[in-house]
């Protein structure tokens, strides 16, 4: 936890992801994660219902060099596990349970959008739907992800309360 006078070890990582500062605290122990990093993921928009986040093709492509069907779905999860976080809240926690996700079309440049929306938000388990676009907004993929949601340190899903 943040003592408000420490600086997070992470605070220059969120702040360059575009994570907004009243969610500092929540990733004061891990931050964004290594792999959103390393994908290049910038957030927009943070919510429970709602989550909005760009990823750079460049770097994030396969050996026909358009952008990878895993990065796809790497943004989605993001997104999906991020709002079911927020839903989860500060005593729950959000445990991705399953993910799938279909191509429509390739990406060879550019910044890939993926917008994230809540499709059911219940006491204990959170799906969401991810749809991730071009620059020229012309959908690229659709996924849907759904993440149980417990109590910390527990196996026992969050009561309601």
């Amino acid at each position: 936890m943040n003592d408000k006078f420490t600086p997070n070890q992470y605070t220059a990582r969120l702040l360059e992801a575009g994570v907004p500062e009243v969610m500092h605290d929540w990733l004061s122990s891990n931050g964004v994660g290594a792999l959103v990093e390393k994908m290049g993921i910038k957030f927009l928009e943070l919510g429970a219902r709602r989550s909005v986040a760009t990823m750079p093709v460049e770097g994030n492509t396969q050996v026909a060099g358009i952008l990878h069907g895993g990065a796809h779905v790497v943004l989605a999860e993001t997104l999906g596990s991020f709002s079911a976080g927020i839903h989860a809240g500060v005593n729950g926690q959000a445990l991705g349970i399953e993910i799938g996700a279909t191509h429509h079309r390739s990406a060879t440049s550019g910044l890939v959008t993926g917008t994230c929306t809540a499709i059911h938000l219940g006491r204990t388990l959170a799906t969401h739907e991810i749809v991730m676009t071009d620059e020229s907004g012309r959908r690229l993929s659709t996924a849907r992800i759904t993440n149980m949601i417990r109590q910390k340190g527990s196996d026992v899903p969050v009561s309601a309360g």
